[in-house]
């Protein structure tokens, strides 16, 4: 059996790890292609140390550019390379334009396709990873799912139950694994929130982004903030005038590496994220998560974890949120199925079973 991996972000590769490592232990040939979406200078040799995996085979260098664009360079790209290995599968991860541009190459080439993270939706077809997520499941033929409302949605749309395999959540086994060697970072304080926020919705909005400083600035009155500021909302945050702005307790610091986030997460009171990955993370943590979104992907971190949607909520239902959180009154979440850190293993069991 061989497999060709795509990834093309960084989330991607903390998906990869358990399920590289789970089919090498069954001496699956396994070769890694990372487009190069999103370039990372914190990629360096003690990542992939880190996760225990090697640095990918291929680097695309395809780089930012518009959505369009960017999947049109994946496919001409990462053509040669399919045709070169020869893969009896092509792997790919999540929602990311990566996966669509990867799903779109290999189905003309007639090479099955399977899907990583597969069925999640949130029902709102004006975000672009919604398309991806769908159309990649439409073209996958064996289709991995973190959650059973995942099985549910595919099944919704016309796929086979038999193609679909609830294995758990593949973020979780990298999370579990790495938590011990999770790094602290000095800081004055013991209580405080952590904030991350990127999505265009959220800062590339003139009108919206000014109520978000408005909120944190309201939010730090009750305790700090440590806000590491993603370089797209660096760009956004500097067109704005701070001076009508009390900004002395959020503490905006450069990006983090997954450790240190890890770190700053684990020993949070609360998360502030428009993040999908860290209401899974707050959820098995433990960690309260005020989600700035009107919807998710990933209603399970809602239902059975400890994650709320703020999007339409006023600052001052929010701020009562933020006060139950103090008191410790929020709720706390319980074990999802499968959420074990042995998704990479039921992966690979599967692929092994197609040799």
């Amino acid at each position: 059996m061989k497999l060709l991996h795509v990834v093309g972000a960084r989330p991607n590769f903390m998906k990869l790890a358990p399920v590289y490592l789970a089919c090498k232990s069954i001496g699956l040939n396994q070769f890694v292609v990372h487009t190069g979406q999103h370039y990372d200078n914190k990629m360096s040799d003690i990542f992939f140390r880190e996760l225990g995996i090697p640095k990918p085979n291929i680097n695309l260098g395809i780089g930012s550019c518009s959505h369009a664009t960017q999947v049109g360079r994946i496919m001409i790209a990462i053509e040669k390379h399919l045709l070169s290995y020869l893969p009896d599968k092509v792997v790919v991860y999540g929602d990311v334009n990566s996966a669509v541009a990867a799903a779109f190459a290999t189905v003309k080439l007639g090479i099955p396709i399977v899907h990583v993270e597969a069925g999640l939706r949130s029902f709102d077809r004006t975000m672009p990873e919604e398309i991806n997520r769908i159309v990649v499941d439409q073209l996958s033929g064996i289709l991995f799912t973190p959650s059973k409302d995942a099985n549910i949605n595919l099944q919704k749309e016309g796929v086979k139950a038999k193609n679909i395999f609830f294995v758990g959540n593949v973020m979780i086994d990298t999370l579990k694994r790495l938590l011990p060697m999770a790094k602290g970072i000095e800081l004055k304080f013991n209580s405080y929130a952590l904030c991350t926020i990127h999505r265009p919705s959220n800062v590339d909005d003139v009108v919206k982004l000014p109520k978000l400083l408005n909120l944190l600035q309201d939010i730090s009155r009750k305790m700090p903030i440590i806000f590491p500021v993603h370089p797209r909302t660096k760009k956004q945050l500097d067109k704005i005038s701070k001076l009508k702005y009390n900004l002395s307790k959020i503490h905006f610091i450069e990006p983090v590496g997954y450790l240190e986030f890890l770190g700053l997460q684990k020993s949070a009171d609360l998360v502030i994220t428009d993040s999908g990955g860290i209401q899974e993370e707050t959820s098995y943590l433990g960690i309260p998560c005020l989600t700035l979104r009107p919807n998710t992907e990933r209603p399970i971190t809602i239902t059975k974890g400890t994650n709320k949607l703020i999007w339409n909520c006023t600052n001052e239902e929010i701020l009562n949120d933020v006060d139950q959180i103090i008191l410790g009154k929020w709720k706390k979440g319980g074990k999802i199925e499968l959420w074990d850190g042995n998704a990479g293993i039921r992966i690979a069991k599967v692929l092994g079973n197609q040799s």
